[in-house]
């Protein structure tokens, strides 16, 4: 994050705030789900942060009052499927507080991103419902008899363009004998851009990670595709399909768990963007940007260290 003058809380309103026309995009393709997601996450997020932090003998509205536990609840809400299972959300705040947050004394102190590590928790522990998304826009009710689990309507979920396109390939299938547009993630995507720019604008983030992320991104996919075109997703989809423009703005931004110097955001932001387009084309998931920003994560003490400006005055 940039230096603005504003303190946490504000910071992490004004992040909220640019999420809105993504949130809305998602909303209005499919369906009250997502909202009825946000909620659960963030009463999950708010209760488990009071519980373990009252539980170290700390002051727990002192610890709410910067609003990081509420963001991280709506960025892991907004990544997971809007039918998912009301349980699914609320277990994977849970262990994106404790396990990526509170464990390592608190925000400031958290190596990795809350929000990937609760979401990468849930991947890998849940992958059926963490890959079942609405294919159409659902009711209030029917987001309601979804979520918790009241009742099914057949028809209504199946996989992400990511998805199908991973799973057509893995079967010998030609990329032009595929549908890989989205109008409904491109829009998602651009709500998502469009929030990512007023971060820059209000310099509540520095351009250097998403301008690298997104740079990663083009080159890494440029490069593969030169070999077979028929077998990887063209530029535009990387750039228009899951959680580009998401992971580029809101997610990488991150300022505790990403790299701290002007350099080291560069060489960052581009190694993520890198993974992402060699997890979506080699690897075992469709998208892969929670698993590139966690990978890189693990990395920021070295490239912090390699990057670190020289003094002033010392050769």
């Amino acid at each position: 994050m940039h230096s603005t003058g504003l303190n946490t809380n504000q910071i992490m309103r004004q992040v909220i705030y640019a999420l809105v026309l993504g949130v809305g995009a998602s909303t209005l393709f499919f369906g009250w789900g997502i909202l009825l997601q946000i909620v659960l996450a963030v009463i999950s997020a708010v209760l488990v942060e009071a519980i373990f932090v009252a539980l170290r003998g700390r002051n727990a509205l002192e610890s709410l009052s910067d609003g990081s536990a509420i963001l991280t609840g709506i960025l892991l809400a907004i990544s997971i499927p809007s039918i998912a299972p009301w349980w699914l959300v609320v277990s994977g705040v849970a262990f994106a507080i404790v396990f990526g947050k509170q464990l390592y004394g608190g925000l400031g102190n958290n190596p990795f991103n809350p929000a990937m590590l609760g979401y990468g928790f849930l991947l890998i522990s849940y992958p059926l419902q963490m890959t079942t998304w609405p294919v159409d826009f659902l009711s209030f009710s029917q987001a309601v008899n979804e979520v918790f689990n009241l009742a099914n309507f057949d028809g209504i979920s199946g996989a992400t363009r990511l998805d199908d396109v991973k799973t057509g390939l893995s079967l010998g299938k030609e990329l032009s004998a595929l549908q890989i547009h989205s109008t409904s993630q491109a829009w998602i995507n651009a709500g998502f851009l469009l929030g990512g720019v007023y971060l820059l604008v209000r310099k509540i983030i520095a351009w250097h990670i998403p301008v690298a992320f997104l740079s990663g991104i083009l080159i890494m996919a440029i490069l593969i595709s030169v070999f077979d075109t028929q077998q990887h997703l063209p530029i535009q989809n990387h750039l228009m399909l899951g959680g580009t423009m998401l992971g580029a703005f809101f997610i990488a931004t991150d300022p505790v768990s990403a790299s701290t110097t002007p350099k080291g955001r560069l060489i960052y932001g581009f190694l993520i963007g890198v993974l992402i387009v060699i997890i979506r084309a080699y690897g075992g998931y469709p998208d892969g940007v929670a698993f590139a920003v966690l990978l890189v994560n693990m990395m920021v003490p070295l490239i912090d260290y390699y990057t670190q400006p020289r003094a002033f005055g010392r050769s």
